[in-house]
């Protein structure tokens, strides 16, 4: 039996993030800048062969889901065969569960291929309800187009159908309560995020971040709230919203790290692993696919990544450095 791919502190990972893409069709203000992006050499995108055979080694070691991310995954031409091609391995616990990170503009169009071809879930981001907010968040006037996605999600079937929301002072603060009005109304499940040091100005300050209490002290005047158990490895801290069913999700990176239950590990649109979303050091495994390394070769290189996982980010420690790539080249 394949040895579990686990740390030097015993956390065994289940969760692979593949970035299929560093482009996206918005700019949001807390990811990228509004023009002059560094975009990734084509030459340098692993292809979706490629990509796949990552992913295959991947499963066969042990990983049970693969998200789908980018910047935005739907941009990528051949999408919805990538979906196909990962839903159909298998690995010690079967087939892996197929989700995907998404700002939900071409759902309209391609939720139901996805679902045909083997997407179990999504998560869509959704910062604000107001469409002026919506164009100075995101340098777009997208936000009906946003919205309609989030509809042909849940007419898919797609479920759950998440909702993430980075939650900033002095932007969106003030609509915690109307987005989990919004999304508990529809039976979508929210998650709202501590803003990160991930932006591409390098501008993210501690000191201005909304942090969990104050989200949680803005829901707790409009419901009861518990806490509810078995958090496990999930990213979010869940709560129970007046007795239930309805729960929201508070994904305190900073504030309430969960490094110590960390499942998750990252593959780059350039074939970089990543140990640690807040790394600054990767392993280059693109490198071992071109120069006719065996499957052994990549799941070796992922495995030596791993070696390298820090006990936590370190985000409150003085000497932390943020990562040289933005969010958008990492994936999510």
């Amino acid at each position: 039996m394949t040895a579990p791919l686990a740390d030097t502190f015993g956390r065994v990972h289940r969760d692979l993030r593949i970035s299929l893409t560093d482009r996206c069709s918005l700019r949001c203000t807390y990811c990228m800048p509004a023009d002059g992006v560094p975009w990734l050499r084509r030459d340098s995108l692993l292809t979706t062969d490629e990509l796949v055979r990552v992913a295959r080694v991947a499963v066969e070691a042990g990983i049970t889901t693969l998200r789908l991310t980018g910047g935005e995954p739907l941009l990528r031409p051949d999408v919805v065969d990538v979906v196909a091609r990962m839903a159909a391995l298998e690995g010690p616990d079967g087939t892996p569960e197929i989700s995907l990170t998404t700002n939900a503009l071409k759902l309209p169009e391609l939720a139901e291929p996805l679902v045909e071809a083997g997407l179990d879930r999504v998560n869509i981001s959704l910062d604000t309800l107001r469409a002026d907010r919506f164009l100075a968040l995101t340098r777009r006037d997208r936000l009906d187009d946003t919205l309609a996605g989030i509809d042909a999600a849940v007419r898919a079937g797609l479920a759950p159908v998440k909702l993430n929301t980075v939650v900033m002072r002095g932007v969106n603060d003030d609509e915690i309560v109307d987005l989990a009005e919004f999304a508990t109304t529809r039976g979508l499940h929210l998650r709202f995020i501590e803003q990160m040091p991930l932006d591409a100005g390098h501008t993210w300050d501690r000191g201005t971040m909304v942090e969990a209490d104050e989200i949680l002290d803005a829901l707790t005047a409009r419901w009861s709230l518990a806490e509810r158990p078995g958090r496990g490895a999930d990213p979010a801290q869940t709560w129970v919203l007046d007795g239930g069913p309805t729960t929201i999700g508070v994904i305190a990176s900073v504030t309430r790290p969960f490094c110590g239950s960390c499942d998750r590990i990252r593959l780059t649109a350039d074939g970089q692993v990543r140990a640690c979303l807040f790394a600054r050091t990767e392993t280059d495994v693109r490198a071992v696919l071109r120069s006719g390394g065996s499957d052994s070769d990549v799941d070796a290189a992922i495995r030596r990544c791993l070696l390298g996982k820090k006990a936590g980010h370190d985000i409150d420690d003085p000497g932390f450095l943020q990562p040289t790539r933005p969010m958008s080249a990492i994936g999510g």
